[in-house]
């Protein structure tokens, strides 16, 4: 598992190439900014997110898939159909 290092903005402003350097080293690192988490540098080859995400109402075998922006309008109205709009 990778180890996790925090930083703050204004030093990853001032040293940026020393806190990619880390991500090259397979270091994970977040970056809080007035006490609160706003970014994460990971290395590249890390996957930061699931597939898919995933929320409160869970897996739902109903919800729309998106493969593009094409539809997507569509698509959500479809979905939301029964939920009180």
């Amino acid at each position: 598992m990778a180890r996790m290092e925090t930083t703050t903005a204004r030093e990853f402003n001032q040293k940026s190439s020393q806190i990619l350097a880390a991500a090259e080293e397979g270091r994970t690192v977040r970056v809080f900014k007035n006490r609160r988490h706003v970014a994460t540098v990971i290395p590249a080859d890390q996957d930061p997110l699931p597939a898919y995400p995933t929320d409160a109402m869970g897996d739902d075998p109903k919800a729309p898939v998106f493969d593009g922006p094409g539809d997507m309008v569509d698509r959500i109205d479809e979905y939301m159909r029964g939920f009180g709009r």
